[in-house]
């Protein structure tokens, strides 16, 4: 059985709601999942699965939060090399241009995504919540 773990930082609940479709995707297709927030989360954890799920909205000039989310993110991803990682997060202004770096980011350090980052305006509507649960059962 496949371990996953969503890890996700959420002002407005909007990612967190993408996060719970995410974990509700993998445990669907019976991976043993855990949601941890981003302050919860490091790479001690980090070697226990073996596919983890990133979310994070958008803030500020379209980067990922810097108190809580960069830090831990960039605390873990030395050791995501080989796992299955995927990406998520909700936004209210812009493209999506966070998302794309964020993507760049992870292919410069060598972490391969195993499925499409999902994105989501504000709220994650139909669609996106069941792109969310897709990208779960991707990691599973």
């Amino acid at each position: 059985m496949s371990k996953v773990a969503v890890v996700y930082w959420s002002q407005t609940g909007n990612t967190k709601l993408m996060a719970e479709a995410v974990e509700s995707g993998a445990s669907g297709k019976g991976a043993e999942t855990t949601l941890f927030e981003a302050n919860d989360f490091s790479p001690s954890i980090a070697a226990d699965f073996d596919a983890i799920a990133f979310g994070c909205p958008a803030m500020g000039a379209e980067e990922l939060e810097d108190t809580e989310f960069e830090p831990m993110f960039a605390a873990v991803e030395g050791s995501l090399a080989g796992k299955k990682v995927a990406l998520f997060g909700s936004y209210g202004w812009g493209d999506g241009q966070w998302m794309r770096d964020w993507e760049d980011r992870c292919k410069n350090n060598g972490i391969t995504l195993c499925a499409e980052s999902v994105t989501a305006n504000e709220a994650p509507d139909d669609a996106a919540t069941a792109a969310c649960k897709a990208l779960g059962e991707a990691l599973a």
